[in-house]
């Protein structure tokens, strides 16, 4: 069962993803561009976990370790490119006025659903589907939806302290 432990981990990163991807947005204090600055940070560390990372361990592990089948390298570009273009989805959500909860509950909900229905088209089952795979599929759309709608109201930001205006008492002649 060491895949579900992965996949747990998987399942925590992704669940705070969207909450720092905004808050990167948010940090570049630049209303027009700030999200395609942070999503620029983003290909930077994917750079360095999907690239510079598997570098070394393939080079370390020494061997034929730049054969790849051309079949693996585009499949595994096209997943590449269709994760980075998720990525970019989740940034402009948030340019448009989507909020981390509401944005990323939809995506978290929905993607188990497309996921299925794709692999059933790719890879069609063998027999009857049971009926808890699709009550599955609803509950799982359905959750997406409920999350958004009765999510919690945000803590409205502090406002600022109210300005005092002093008065200048010497341009006043007060005898």
């Amino acid at each position: 069962m060491q895949w579900l432990t992965y996949a747990l981990l998987t399942v925590s990163f992704w669940g705070v993803y969207g909450i720092f991807l905004h808050k990167g947005s948010m940090g570049m204090a630049d209303p027009v561009s700030g999200r395609y600055k942070a999503f620029l940070w983003v290909g930077v560390a994917y750079f360095l976990v999907a690239i510079v990372a598997p570098l070394v361990l393939l080079i370390g592990k020494g061997g034929n370790w730049w054969h790849m089948p051309e079949k693996g390298v585009l499949w595994s570009l096209i997943a590449g490119v269709v994760g980075a273009l998720g990525a970019f989805g989740v940034l402009l959500a948030f340019g448009a006025g989507g909020t981390p909860t509401v944005v990323m509950s939809i995506i978290f909900a929905g993607a188990p659903c497309i996921n299925a229905i794709v692999q059933m088209v790719w890879h069609p089952p063998q027999g009857n589907i049971p009926w808890q795979f699709y009550l599955g599929i609803l509950l799982a759309a359905t959750g997406g939806c409920l999350v958004t709608y009765f999510k919690p109201a945000d803590k409205p930001p502090p406002k600022p302290p109210a300005r005092v205006q002093v008065m200048d008492s010497s341009r006043y002649n007060i005898s």
